[in-house]
């Protein structure tokens, strides 16, 4: 029944949570994309003493799940005042994501031929201005999933905003989804259709997305 969706279309409280979830979303993908390259090109291109000890450890950040920090977190949290607050979410996420991040950028940047790299200098380029001109572009690919990955997984989080949020105003879509629940119990159609809508801007922005990765790896490869 279109009833249901259009209920919870013009409902101020869904789209609230949907500009709650799109902020922390974009500032968590903006954070790790950016820190998770400038930290992949140090661990491909530059040598320095323990370098794969500190890729190790970023791997090993795989493996730590975020319920264990959940706790050290919220202390943390509280004592920087950061509490029901959208980047007391948004910087602990992008802090999670930033393993996973490195794992799929830094083999990526360490494939480009060091010759381009040689070239760029050899043009008077600095090291800086090869990882912002050169570099990035050539890895546009990777740092398209990286940004899918991250966004998705910011976008369907719920722990994190479990824990910092306790103001209905700061809710995400996750969490607007589990009070929509409690509010609506014995309406579960309306639920249903709540649910639907919620992750419709998830999907949008997974296919957008990988329309992209597919044009920038046919591009590669063809050049």
């Amino acid at each position: 029944m279109w009833r249901n969706y259009t209920t919870v279309l013009f409902s101020p409280a869904f789209w609230r949570f949907v500009g709650n979830s799109a902020l922390i979303a974009v500032v968590a993908t903006v954070a790790t994309v950016g820190f998770g390259s400038m930290a992949s090109f140090a661990l491909s291109r530059i040598e320095f003493k323990g370098r794969e000890a500190l890729f190790t450890l970023f791997t090993v950040g795989l493996l730590f799940p975020i319920g264990v920090a959940s706790l050290p977190l919220y202390l943390l949290l509280q004592r920087i005042h950061m509490l029901d607050n959208p980047f007391g979410v948004a910087i602990p996420q992008a802090a999670f994501s930033l393993s996973i991040a490195i794992v799929i950028l830094r083999p990526f940047m360490r494939a480009i031929p060091a010759e381009i790299e040689d070239a760029a200098v050899a043009d008077g380029a600095t090291r800086l201005t090869f990882f912002v001109r050169i570099l990035l572009p050539l890895c546009r690919p990777a740092l398209v999933t990286v940004a899918i990955l991250v966004f998705v997984y910011s976008w369907n989080n719920y722990l994190l905003a479990y824990i910092v949020f306790t103001s209905p105003q700061h809710f995400t879509l996750p969490l607007g989804v589990a009070t929509f629940q409690t509010q609506y119990s014995q309406d579960t159609a309306r639920i249903f259709a709540f649910t639907a809508l919620s992750m419709v801007p998830a999907l949008g922005f997974f296919v957008l997305a990988e329309r992209r990765i597919v044009a920038e790896l046919s591009g590669s490869l063809k050049n």
